[in-house]
């Protein structure tokens, strides 16, 4: 039987009264909305996956996020969220703790040391709907310089729906405008530009479907690649910096990883620990290793990778990436 939407009772006049009193700005407080883009370092709203913060204790906060459906870049791999939005979520909430709750000027500039997680694949899994997220975050190491912020690492437990899909966390360190001009001046004054992007490898061997997004050219020995950079990709580069970006050293790693470990097969990396020993530079080629370091007989649709980047014989970034194999899901 169709029911109207009429209501059987009399209207009171305080219930009227009530809802006079949701205002624009009453209403306006209960919508859900981003952070605003500098305090993640972002330039494209777009790119921006928090949505809010609560501070619980010194140490201790809330803070919420969505991850869209589908994106430009970090689209979804076999029917699950790439778990390297995780990785992107947990870089931003480091500079929304900086600024929101410890007071870092947006002009400082932030030196990420190192960032790992943990995933839980079949929590993962796209929906009909963006993935509301609630992170719990524990600051474990605050060091300060006199009154103002010098480094920081972090935890996060994220959940989705209440139930925990990944762990992770990262440490960085601050430094004022002044102190990275000296401290970059000489080498941004001796490069001689940027290197050409190569070539990229077949889009398909590092689970990619346009060579615009490959971050690897193909090099002469196995298990190597050079790094690919494209300044005018608009996630990978968002906006200027004087260097190699650490989500770009992030998502070569995870291509090296695929690339050598797939043999044919769609991989998901559900774990991934990485750690920055020096700047990525434009200027002279970045090599790309890739081994495989452990497979388990147990469980053989599983495997680890180590990645080390190096440049100028100097190592840049290592990186160890636990891939496993999935079935397609429903979604699919």
């Amino acid at each position: 039987m169709l029911q109207t939407l009429e209501s059987t009772e009399p209207v009171r006049t305080s219930d009227a009264h009530r809802s006079a009193e949701r205002s624009p700005k009453t209403i306006e407080a209960t919508l859900t909305r981003t952070v605003p883009r500098e305090f993640v370092h972002r330039a494209a709203v777009a790119e921006v996956f928090l949505t809010d913060i609560r501070q619980l204790s010194d140490e201790q906060f809330t803070v919420t996020a969505q991850w869209p459906r589908g994106h430009s870049f970090y689209g979804s791999l076999h029917g699950r969220y790439d778990p390297l939005l995780i990785a992107e979520t947990i870089r931003q909430v480091g500079a929304l703790l900086s600024h929101t709750v410890f007071d870092v000027p947006l002009t400082h500039k932030f030196l990420l040391w190192d960032l790992n997680y943990t995933a839980l694949p079949e929590g993962l899994v796209v929906d009909a709907a963006p993935a509301d997220l609630e992170l719990a975050v524990t600051c474990t190491e605050i060091r300060r310089r006199g009154n103002r912020l010098a480094g920081l690492r972090y935890e996060a437990t994220i959940r989705h729906a209440e139930r925990i899909i990944a762990t992770g966390g990262a440490s960085f360190t601050t430094t004022s405008p002044e102190a990275y001009r000296r401290l970059r001046a000489a080498r941004l004054e001796a490069s001689t530009g940027p290197v050409v992007p190569g070539t990229s490898v077949p889009p398909q061997l590092v689970a990619r479907t346009s060579p615009f997004d490959v971050v690897l050219a193909p090099a002469e020995q196995p298990g190597r690649w050079q790094l690919r950079v494209n300044a005018a990709h608009p996630v990978l580069f968002d906006h200027y910096v004087d260097h190699v970006p650490g989500m770009v050293l992030l998502e070569a790693a995870r291509q090296a990883a695929h690339a050598i470990g797939s043999q044919g097969r769609p991989l998901l990396p559900v774990t991934l620990d990485s750690t920055f020993h020096r700047y990525a530079e434009f200027d002279t080629p970045c090599w790309v290793d890739a081994e495989i370091v452990d497979t388990d007989a147990s469980s053989p649709d599983a495997c680890t990778v180590r990645v080390t980047g190096r440049q100028d014989d100097e190592i840049v970034f290592t990186t160890t990436v636990g891939l496993t194999t999935l079935s397609p899901t429903p979604m699919q």
